[in-house]
Formats: C-alpha cells, sequence, structure tokens
C-alpha cells in the first residue's frame, strides 16, 4: 500500500507542472493585457500618459519579457518562495489575497463535499433497496430537480423566500456586526449559522447526481450471483446490503472525488457572486476581465491542482476499499 501511495503521489509532480504551463499561456492568450485595460481608463479619466510612463509600466509589470520567461519567474518564485506573484489591479501580493479568500472558499467546499457523499450514499441504497416505493419516487423527484434546477437561480429564490417571509437576509457568510471582527467563539458560531446556504445551494446539484448514480449501482449488484448466494447462506439482509453489495456499489462513487471537488469550487463561483459570498469566485472573475495575469493564473492553478488532488484521493479511497486496485497496480 506504501509503494503504491508514493507512485501516485509523485505522478501528482509532472501533471501539476504541465498545468501550471498550460494555465500561463491561456491566460497569456487573449489580446491586450492588464496594462492596456489601465492605460484606457486612464485615457478615459482625461490622464496622459507618455511613452516613457507606458515603457515604466511595462517594465514595473514584467510585460517587456517573453512570455517563456515570465512563467519561469513565476513558477520559481512559487516553488523557493512561495510566492505567487503581484496582482496588478489590487497592487498586492497574490498570496495574500488567496489567504483572504481561500479558506471560507475551502470551508464551503470541504463542508458541501462531506454533506454530498453523507446524503446521496444511504439515500442511493435505499431507494435501490426499495425500487419502486413511494419513497424512490420521492428521492427520484428531488434528484431530478437538483439536476434541473441551477445554482445561482436556487441562491436567488431561497433568498426572496426567506426575506419576503421571514424577515431574513441568508446572503453573506457573517452578520453586520460580525463582518469585520475579530476571530472569536461568537463569530464562528455566527460562520456556522449563514453557513448551510451556501452548502446546500452548491452541494444540491451534485448529491442529486450521485443518489442516481449509487442507486443506479447498486440495483446492478442487487441482482448479481454473490448477493443471492450471500443470502441463501442466511446472512442478515443488512449485512448482505452493507457488508457485500454497497461495499462494491460505492466504487464509482468514490472515483468521482476527482471530479466533485473543482466542480464544488467552480460551482461556488457563481454562488458566490450572488450570494456575496467572500470567497474567491467574485476575486477570480474580476481578476479574468481585467486580464490580471498572476492573481488570475494562481486562482485557476489552484483549482486544477485540487483536481489532481481529489483524483489522487478518490484513487487512495478506491485502494483503501478495493485492495484489487492497488494488486493490480503493482504488477
Amino acid at each position: 500500500m506504501l509503494s503504491y501511495v508514493l507512485r501516485r503521489t509523485l505522478l501528482m509532480i509532472p501533471t501539476l507542472l504541465l498545468l501550471s504551463v498550460l494555465t500561463f499561456v491561456v491566460i497569456d492568450l487573449p489580446p491586450g493585457d492588464y496594462l492596456t485595460s489601465y492605460i484606457t481608463t486612464l485615457e478615459a479619466q482625461g490622464v496622459r500618459v507618455t511613452e516613457e510612463r507606458v515603457a515604466a509600466l511595462r517594465h514595473r509589470y514584467a510585460l517587456d519579457k517573453p512570455l517563456y520567461q515570465r512563467y519561469a519567474n513565476w513558477l520559481w518564485r512559487i516553488v523557493r518562495y512561495g510566492d505567487f506573484g503581484q496582482s496588478w489591479k489590487w497592487e498586492k501580493p497574490v498570496k495574500d489575497l488567496l489567504l483572504e479568500r481561500l479558506p471560507f472558499t475551502m470551508v464551503i467546499s470541504i463542508s458541501t463535499l462531506i454533506m454530498t457523499y453523507l446524503l446521496a450514499i444511504p439515500i442511493g441504497i435505499y431507494s435501490a433497496v426499495n425500487q419502486y416505493s413511494w419513497g424512490d419516487y420521492v428521492f427520484t423527484t428531488i434528484g431530478f430537480l437538483g439536476l434541473a434546477v441551477p445554482s445561482f437561480l436556487l441562491a436567488l429564490v431561497l433568498m426572496f423566500v426567506f426575506f419576503k417571509y421571514f424577515g431574513l437576509s441568508i446572503g453573506g457568510l457573517f452578520s453586520p456586526q460580525f463582518r469585520d471582527a475579530p476571530w472569536d467563539i461568537a463569530r464562528f458560531k455566527d460562520l456556522l449559522s449563514h453557513l448551510w446556504t451556501p452548502i446546500i445551494v452548491v452541494g444540491m446539484g451534485g448529491t442529486a447526481k450521485l443518489i442516481r448514480v449509487m442507486r443506479s449501482t447498486m440495483l446492478d449488484e442487487l441482482s448479481k450471483d454473490y448477493v443471492q448466494t450471500a443470502r441463501s447462506k442466511g446472512l442478515a439482509e443488512f449485512f448482505v446490503i452493507t457488508k457485500h453489495a454497497a461495499r462494491v456499489a460505492i466504487n464509482p462513487i468514490i472515483s468521482v472525488v476527482g471530479w466533485t471537488l473543482p466542480a464544488i469550487v467552480s460551482g461556488e463561483a457563481i454562488v458566490a457572486i450572488v450570494l456575496n459570498l467572500p470567497t474567491t469566485g467574485p476575486l477570480l472573475l474580476d481578476s479574468l476581465l481585467a486580464q490580471d495575469m498572476y492573481l488570475s493564473g494562481s486562482f485557476l492553478f489552484t483549482l486544477s491542482a485540487l483536481t489532481i488532488i481529489g483524483t489522487l484521493l478518490s484513487d487512495l479511497l478506491l485502494a483503501w476499499i478495493d485492495p484489487r486496485i492497488r494488486y493490480d497496480a503493482s504488477e
């Protein structure tokens, strides 16, 4: 098992390197740059920008260097110093902007991921075991609604309903009095009281999709011979379902952790704008619109890294649940 973990972890390094190259190139592909937008804004305000000032600004933001040199310098500073560069628009280190927003994003994403699996697995098993029952029809209907309704629309509906009928504002992660307050027990409790809204909104679609996957795979396993053999031996139905069928049926659910985590983060971006959340989503959108290369590149690289980490996590979970995987990989 240890050799399998080391081998899968080492494979992440060249993958992350390739992703960093692609991310930086894609960010640089659109015509123009932040400096062009900045000069246009200054001229619209009546400020005359001389050629000397343009050259100075181009040198300040390292735009006078070729793409490969900017990329190499960016990657080297990340590896050696943990320095992701300077945000041009906000004139702050990208690392500081990431540290301000990324913790809230990860709290929402990880909480949503946990909620998704805690709900999807038992509901999927129940729907498969009680196929065509009233409970199965109810969960199937909820699942179809979760897949059909966009997350941002669900956020708007919840905001309208709670404000109109209960007089409550469910936007943001903190009440106004705790928004800029130092961390203490009261602020932490206030965060928990607001956290359920983005978790439900972001996790609705993913939960509905995983319920359908779990139900279909469970139905397939329940019809196989080894399940009938276990029943014929007199094993209790609970153990037949949990120890045998569910243990195999859960494999496809675990294998999709790799795309579930980044999907939650990317889905959270739109919801964050609607709900006014202090997460990475709104900042990423602003950085892309402003062509703030180092900030947007760092955000996109972080999202790509989450995909790789999620894939590694799903591989390790599968190897732990099903030993055949790590045995096959070692051959």
